[in-house]
């Protein structure tokens, strides 16, 4: 479990809140950061067949995991404790979790090769954009997911569990449980 300064606590919570935020010029947010890339950093380049070092650094990276997950290098995160994954979780190669808000994934999450997981958002006011105001807003993936390859997923969505998400999709909103998903955007094509 990482610990964190009153301070470095403060801004997180205000971060996770769901209320903007400075994200560029905050240097306890960016300390954090840092932190965080060296880890991943670290566990990108263990050798392949140290499968007890890649487990122990991941774990150690992720706010909370089942005993069996298996994540294939590279894999990249923001924060990493803002991240929960269940028990048989599986990550395929370039995973990239922006995780500034809660990433929630149930139990015998299946997730293919490229796939992309950002809670942030961005003002579309280029002014207050440039400043580097952001906010978040959190996702949640149910058990027995399964993510086709080259998918993103967008800020605030909830996909329910034993559902699927064909490859190439883009998930801008909330995906029901029990259905095969596809598409930019992301759209319900039948049920399981």
């Amino acid at each position: 479990m990482r610990h964190f300064t009153p301070q470095q606590q403060a801004e997180l919570d205000k971060m996770m809140s769901g209320n903007p935020y400075d994200a560029t010029g905050n240097t306890l947010l960016l300390d954090i950061l840092q932190e965080t890339q060296e880890m991943c950093r670290d566990y990108n380049n263990i050798r392949p067949s140290r499968h007890d070092e890649k487990t122990s650094l991941i774990k150690r990276i992720l706010g909370k995991t089942g005993e069996r997950i298996k994540v294939i290098q590279p894999f990249f995160c923001d924060y990493g404790f803002n991240i929960e994954v269940g028990e048989d979780f599986f990550a395929n190669t370039n995973m990239v979790i922006l995780d500034e808000a809660k990433v929630i994934f149930g139990n015998h999450v299946f997730i293919g090769p490229n796939c992309s997981f950002y809670t942030p958002c961005h003002p579309l006011d280029v002014e207050t954009r440039n400043k580097g105001i952001e906010w978040s807003l959190p996702i949640t993936v149910g058990d027995n997911v399964w993510f086709g390859g080259n998918v993103t997923v967008c800020p605030g969505v909830k996909i329910g569990s034993g559902s699927v998400i064909g490859a190439g999709s883009v998930v801008t909103h909330d995906i029901p449980a029990g259905v095969v998903a596809a598409g930019n955007p992301c759209k319900v094509i039948k049920n399981i």
